[in-house]
């Protein structure tokens, strides 16, 4: 299997005094069931550039849960461990692949605002998707409505707010639901993961359900 790094959540403990980093154990299977081998990385920053080097891997996973420190969330060093992982990709060139809360975190990286959206947790939505439908799970509270370049929209929900969208350059691509939790692993998904990692594009202006960036 192919190395990924793969970005963690974290959980506070407060009557344990204690900060720990954690991962779904599902997330690493879909990896795993999709070729690659998930090396989890610390919330440390100072750490990213070792693991980086040690791993020599062939993309990047940004996963779920916390929200960002700038709208509430309680683990800026996992925003810190994030931006670090991106920076790395986009300098040496390695595809980045995001889920729900690390798609919030390139869209914010990538100057776009977040709202609060509503009816986006516990539910499912029907995605127009490069012309075919995707049915997909939901749970994050945090969207955007519009991204700017070099950011170009794939698939909306009905309401509008942007659900899928990759960058027009580099092979980064961000979802807003988790591969990982559908009882079983969706091929679509799949596809994303793999035509993202293998250095692709998923969309171009003719396939772009928007047929613009914003």
């Amino acid at each position: 299997m192919k190395p990924v790094l793969l970005s963690q959540r974290v959980d506070v403990l407060s009557d344990r005094g204690e900060r720990r980093d954690a991962v779904d154990q599902r997330l690493v299977a879909w990896l795993a069931d999709c070729g690659y081998l998930a090396i989890p990385v610390p919330n440390n920053p100072e750490l990213v550039e070792g693991y980086w080097q040690r791993a020599n891997p062939v993309g990047v996973v940004l996963s779920g849960g916390n929200d960002l420190a700038r709208y509430g969330g309680n683990a800026p060093e996992r925003d810190a461990t994030e931006q670090a992982l991106l920076g790395l990709a986009m300098t040496h060139g390695v595809p980045l692949f995001a889920l729900c809360r690390g798609a919030q975190l390139l869209l914010d990286a990538f100057g776009n605002a977040l709202e609060k959206v509503d009816g986006h947790v516990g539910t499912r939505h029907v995605l127009r998707l490069n012309g075919h439908s995707h049915e997909v799970n939901s749970y994050h509270q945090w969207g955007a409505r519009a991204v700017k370049a070099p950011l170009q929209v794939l698939a909306r929900s009905a309401d509008g707010v942007v659900e899928a969208f990759e960058h027009l350059e580099l092979p980064i691509l961000g979802v807003l639901w988790h591969p990982e939790r559908e009882a079983a692993f969706n091929p679509v998904d799949r596809a994303l993961l793999q035509h993202c990692l293998a250095g692709r594009r998923v969309g171009d202006a003719s396939h772009n359900p928007d047929g613009a960036t914003a």
